[in-house]
C-alpha cells in the first residue's frame, strides 16, 4: 500500500478536514478531573446509558467500586461535568487500558469481587466474562494507522444535555490531555448499530479502521490523529492532574 493510501495518511487527512470546535467557556468551567468521591454518580450515569454492557450488568455497586479503584490507578483518565453541584456527565479513558485494568483488579480484587454480587451469579454473563480475556487479540485484528495505546472508553450524560455541545467539550478535554502526554492517536470502539456514536465520531474526523465481532455483536474501531486534528491542542497537562 502506498503512502498516499496508508491508514496514517487517511487518519491525518480526515482529522485535518474537520472544522475547529466552538467551545462555550461556561461549559468548560464545569469540567474537572474525576475524583474518588464522584464514583457513585459516575456509576449511575454509566449504568443508565450502558445498562446492557458487561460491567453495567454486574450492577451499580460494582461500577462504583470499579471507578473508585480506577481513579487512583496509573493510566486512568476521566473528567466529569458538574453543573450547580450536580454531576451530570463524564468521560473515561486510558493511556493503556489493558495494563490499567490489570493494575486495578490486582490491587482491589477483594473489593471488586464482593461488589459484583449478586450480578455475577447470573450464568448468562459467564460466556461474556470468559470472552473478555480475548478482547485485545480480537480487536487488534483491525488495521491501525500506527501504534495506538490511548483509548476513550466510556462517556455518558444526562439526556437533557444533548445538543448543548457538552459532549464535544469534554471529549476535547480528554483528547487535549492525551496529546499533552505525547500520544499521537486515540482509539474508540463502538457498536456498528450505534448511529449516534458513529455519527459523532465521523464528525470529529475519526478514521474507520475496521470491524470485528465480539459478544455476538459487530463492533467498529475508530482512530483519531491527535496531532492533525484542528480540534485538539497539546496544551500543558491539566493542573489538577499534575
Amino acid at each position: 500500500m502506498g503512502e498516499a493510501g496508508s491508514p496514517a495518511r487517511k487518519a491525518a487527512t480526515l482529522a485535518a478536514a474537520v472544522r475547529p470546535l466552538v467551545v462555550d467557556p461556561a461549559v468548560m468551567d464545569c469540567i474537572r478531573p474525576m475524583q474518588a468521591r464522584d464514583a457513585p454518580d459516575v456509576a449511575r450515569l454509566h449504568h443508565a446509558a450502558m445498562g446492557q454492557s458487561l460491567w453495567a450488568r454486574l450492577g451499580e455497586r460494582f461500577l462504583s467500586q470499579l471507578y473508585w479503584s480506577l481513579v487512583s490507578t496509573p493510566g486512568f483518565l476521566a473528567f466529569v461535568y458538574v453543573e450547580e453541584g450536580e454531576l451530570r456527565g463524564f468521560i473515561a479513558g486510558s493511556t493503556d487500558p489493558d495494563a490499567m485494568l490489570r493494575r486495578a483488579f490486582a490491587k482491589s480484587w477483594f473489593l471488586l469481587g464482593p461488589a459484583a454480587f449478586p450480578g455475577i451469579l447470573d450464568l448468562r454473563l459467564w460466556p461474556r466474562l470468559l470472552q473478555t480475556a480475548a478482547y485485545k487479540r480480537v480487536s487488534d485484528a483491525v488495521e491501525l494507522p500506527g501504534p495506538v495505546s490511548a483509548e476513550s472508553l466510556f462517556c455518558s450524560f444526562s439526556p437533557d444535555l444533548r445538543g448543548k455541545r457538552v459532549a464535544g467539550a469534554i471529549n476535547q478535554v480528554l483528547f487535549d490531555e492525551l496529546a499533552a502526554r505525547g500520544h499521537r492517536y486515540v482509539k474508540i470502539t463502538t457498536e456498528t448499530d450505534n448511529e449516534g456514536a458513529n455519527r459523532q465520531l465521523k464528525s470529529w474526523g475519526f478514521l474507520d479502521c475496521g470491524r470485528f465481532r465480539f459478544y455476538g455483536k459487530e463492533m467498529v474501531t475508530y482512530v483519531l490523529d491527535l496531532q492533525a486534528s484542528v480540534r485538539v491542542k497539546a496544551r500543558s497537562r491539566h493542573p489538577m492532574l499534575e
